[in-house]
C-alpha cells in the first residue's frame, strides 16, 4: 500500500521514524517513534501538548495527533536508518486550523476548484557559522565581493556536497550550489514542484542543512540578517500556475508581454496589492526587517526589496521576471515558514485573478539607486507595522481564517514586545545624555 510506512521499514531497512510538522513561527516539532510501533502510529498518531510550543493554546487543551502522510517519507541521507516524515495535525478527529499544513492544504484546495495547481522553487539562503553563533565558520572568506567565490565554496565542500548528494539520493533533482553574497552565506538549489511538495521539501531542508552542520562541527542558520554589515539570506520564490493536471503551465504566453500570460500578471497584481500584509508571513521576525531595510552592505548592495515594485530580468525589485512563464518573488527570507510563505503567496495570487487586478508598468531602473526618483509603495519599516497590516487584512481573514490570523498576530506580536523590552547599546551611547 502507497505510505505504508511499516512496509517502508521492512524495505528499507528503517529502524525509527521522525513524524514532523511545523508551528505557527516555523519550528520542527517531532516524535522519535520505533519502526515496531510505526503502524499503529500511522492509524492513531502521535500525541503533542499544543501549548508546549508555538501555538496559541492552553494547557487545557486537549492532545494534538500528528498523522503521518505516508506519502512524505524522507530517509535521512546522513542517517539512512531514520526517516521524516510530515504530519497533519488533528485535534479531537478535526483538523487544527492554525496547523500551517493544513492551511496550505485549505488554500490548495481553493485552487484546484478553480482549475489551477501552482508550481514553486525555492531559493534557501544560509550561513555556516561557528557554534556559538558569533562569527562566520570559515575565517578565511573575507572577500568584500565574496559572491561565487570558488576558494571559499571548496573549503566547505565537505558540508555542501554532503547536503547536495542528500537531495540527490531523496529524489529532489539538484542543479547548483553557490557560495552567496555574504561571507559564510551560501545557496542550493533543487527543482521546483507543486507547493505542497515544495513546502515540505522546504522544512526537511532547513533541518538536513542544520543537521549536516553540526556533524561537521559547524552551525547553520537561516536568521535574515545574522550580521550587520554582510548580506542577509533571502528565500526567494519562483512562482508560477498550471492546469489542474499540471501539464500546461498558464502563467505562458509567448504573445504575452515577457512572455507570461494576462492571467499570471493578475496574479501578480493580486501579490503587489496584498504585498503589505503578505510580509507579515514571508518576512515574520523582528530581525526580517533588518534584512528589508538594510543599508548598504560589504558588497555595495543588500540584494533584498524595500518596495512594491516589480521589473524584468532585474534584481534590485520585489518581483523579478527572469524569463517567459514564471517569476521570482524576492521578498521571503529565511525565517518564513514554508507553509505559510506558499499559502499566503497563492492565497494573494488568487485574488488578483478574482478582482483582475493590474500590477501596473513595471519599473525598469535600478531601484537601490534611481528609487528615490518614482512614487512607490514602501514595504513596512518593522514587524509591528506588518502585524497591524495583517490584522486589517480582510483577503487573510478570510482565506486564512480570523482566528487563525488573530493567533499568529498575537503570538508574533508577544515576539515584537519582547524585542521591545530589550535596551540595546546604540540606545544607551546615543540618548543616555538626552
Amino acid at each position: 500500500m502507497a505510505g505504508d510506512l511499516a512496509e517502508a521499514a521492512k524495505k528499507q531497512g528503517i529502524k525509527y521514524f521522525l513524524i514532523g510538522f511545523t508551528d505557527l513561527f516555523g519550528t520542527m516539532r517531532a516524535k522519535l517513534v520505533p519502526a515496531a510501533a510505526i503502524a499503529d502510529m500511522q492509524k492513531a498518531g502521535a500525541g503533542f501538548a499544543g501549548f508546549a510550543i508555538n501555538f496559541d493554546m492552553t494547557p487545557a487543551h486537549p492532545d494534538m495527533f500528528a498523522m503521518a502522510d505516508g506519502e512524505t517519507l524522507q530517509v535521512l541521507p546522513w542517517k539512512p536508518e531514520v526517516g521524516w516524515v510530515a504530519a497533519d495535525l488533528l485535534m479531537e478527529g478535526k483538523p487544527i486550523e492554525q496547523s500551517p499544513r493544513h492551511i496550505l492544504k485549505r488554500v490548495r484546495q481553493k485552487a484546484a476548484k478553480l482549475g489551477y495547481r501552482m508550481m514553486t522553487g525555492v531559493e534557501c539562503e544560509y550561513f555556516l557559522v561557528t557554534r556559538d553563533g558569533q562569527a562566520i565558520a570559515d575565517a578565511d572568506d573575507r572577500q568584500d565581493k565574496p559572491c561565487y567565490d570558488q576558494s571559499a565554496l571548496m573549503r566547505r565542500y565537505e558540508v555542501v556536497a554532503e547536503i547536495c548528494d542528500g537531495m540527490g539520493k531523496l529524489g529532489w533533482g539538484p542543479y547548483q550550489n553557490d557560495h552567496e553574497d555574504a561571507n559564510g552565506q551560501f545557496e542550493m538549489n533543487w527543482h521546483y514542484s507543486e507547493c505542497l511538495t515544495t513546502a515540505d521539501r522546504h522544512a526537511f531542508f532547513k533541518f538536513m542543512v542544520k543537521s549536516i552542520a553540526e556533524k561537521h562541527g559547524q552551525r547553520a542558520t537561516f536568521m535574515p540578517k545574522p550580521f550587520a554589515n554582510l548580506t542577509g539570506s533571502g528565500c526567494h520564490a519562483h512562482v508560477s500556475l498550471w492546469s489542474a493536471d499540471g501539464k500546461r503551465n498558464l502563467f505562458a504566453d509567448g504573445k504575452g508581454e515577457l512572455g507570461l500570460s494576462r492571467l499570471a500578471y493578475q496574479f501578480l497584481g493580486g501579490v503587489l496589492h496584498h504585498a503589505d500584509a503578505l510580509v507579515a508571513f514571508t518576512n515574520p521576525t523582528v530581525n526580517s526587517y533588518k534584512r528589508i531595510n538594510a543599508p548598504v552592505t560589504r558588497s555595495g548592495a543588500t540584494w533584498a526589496p524595500n518596495t512594491i515594485t516589480y521589473a524584468g530580468n532585474n534584481r534590485t525589485h520585489m518581483v523579478r521576471i527572469p524569463e517567459p512563464g514564471r517569476f521570482e518573488l524576492r521578498l521571503p527570507d529565511g525565517a518564513a515558514n514554508p507553509y505559510l510563505m506558499q499559502a499566503a503567496i497563492l492565497l494573494a495570487g488568487l485574488d488578483g485573478i478574482e478582482h483582475a487586478r493590474d500590477p501596473g508598468k513595471r519599473l525598469d531602473i535600478d531601484m537601490y539607486s534611481e528609487g528615490d526618483k518614482v512614487r512607490a509603495r514602501r514595504l513596512p519599516l518593522n514587524l509591528l507595522d506588518a502585524l497591524r497590516n495583517l490584522e486589517k487584512s480582510k483577503l487573510f481573514r478570510d482565506g486564512f481564517g480570523t482566528e487563525v490570523i488573530a493567533s499568529y498576530a498575537k503570538l508574533r506580536m508577544a515576539d515584537w514586545q519582547n524585542y521591545m523590552r530589550h535596551l540595546s547599546e546604540w540606545e544607551r551611547a546615543n540618548t543616555l545624555d538626552v
